[in-house]
């Protein structure tokens, strides 16, 4: 196989490569928080009924990324109710996504084009329009998360610190459940489901079991995500390969890498004290 190195710097994938890194860069922050929670499964189900919704609005000629609002923005505003049942509901919420999505692809041709856009990640079809809906994401987030980060850490660190003081964290709860629904659903319409959750998932978990500080894990998990899509962009356009595996792939490879690392760091670590008692 002859690689062509010329398609990474083609005009054509710029927007796309530009879309993708706002995702990529937003998303992992938003992921620490998740993690925070203990709330991650809440998020696959965001994706899932976003697909969702993608789809019917398609179907119904409607702009993807109204329809995966509405249907993530409606499982955000339930997202109480739903998690009285622990994470139970949310495995539900999203295998009746799932399902939904399938049934649209199998029964109505017409949305099967966007479906593989969704399930493979085809980021390389987005444009212009995709690019100003991931800037105006990543400003409404820069704008709202500084004023929910203190909240959000505080009731996790002190779990008492609203019922003692007399206020609600409800609405601090919503606003955010309503953010992370808005970015996975507009992430799920640029680089699909998976790729979405990936981005989620997998830098938190590592920056969480690595930072030494919350600040530091933020800052680890971003890196981490940046450097996964800068491989993952350029292998897929290299290998002409669909860009959501390549991303999800490459996201679990560097995390093994880095748990190999700290195990041999670890076991170092064992055997020189053991050595010197």
């Amino acid at each position: 196989m002859i690689l062509n190195f010329g398609v990474l710097i083609d005009p054509l994938f710029r927007l796309p490569f530009l879309t993708g890194l706002l995702f990529a860069s937003v998303l992992p922050v938003l992921g620490m928080y998740l993690r925070l929670r203990q709330e991650w499964l809440a998020a696959l189900a965001f994706a899932q009924v976003a697909a969702a919704g993608s789809l019917a609005s398609s179907i119904l000629g409607l702009p993807a990324q109204a329809g995966a609002l509405a249907c993530a923005g409606g499982a955000a505003a339930a997202k109480s109710w739903i998690a009285r049942s622990g994470n139970n509901g949310y495995a539900v919420l999203m295998i009746v996504g799932w399902a939904c999505a399938i049934l649209m692809l199998a029964n109505v041709p017409i949305a099967e084009q966007l479906g593989h856009a969704l399930f493979d990640g085809q980021l390389y079809f987005t444009g212009v329009g995709h690019l100003i809906i991931a800037l105006l994401f990543l400003g409404v987030t820069a704008a709202l998360l500084p004023w929910l980060s203190r909240p959000l850490l505080l009731e996790r660190v002190f779990p008492d610190f609203f019922q003692a003081s007399g206020r609600s964290a409800l609405r601090y709860h919503l606003l955010f459940d309503l953010l992370i629904a808005a970015g996975l659903a507009l992430a799920t319409a640029s680089i699909g489901v998976w790729a979405a959750f990936g981005l989620v998932f997998v830098p938190s978990m590592v920056a969480y079991r690595i930072g030494q500080s919350w600040k530091a894990s933020v800052w680890i998990g971003a890196g981490f995500s940046l450097g996964a899509y800068l491989v993952a962009f350029a292998a897929a356009l290299l290998f002409d390969q669909p860009f959501g595996p390549v991303l999800v792939i490459t996201l679990a490879t560097i995390a093994a890498i880095i748990w190999l690392v700290l195990a041999v760091l670890r076991r170092r670590k064992a055997s020189s004290i053991t050595a010197e008692s």
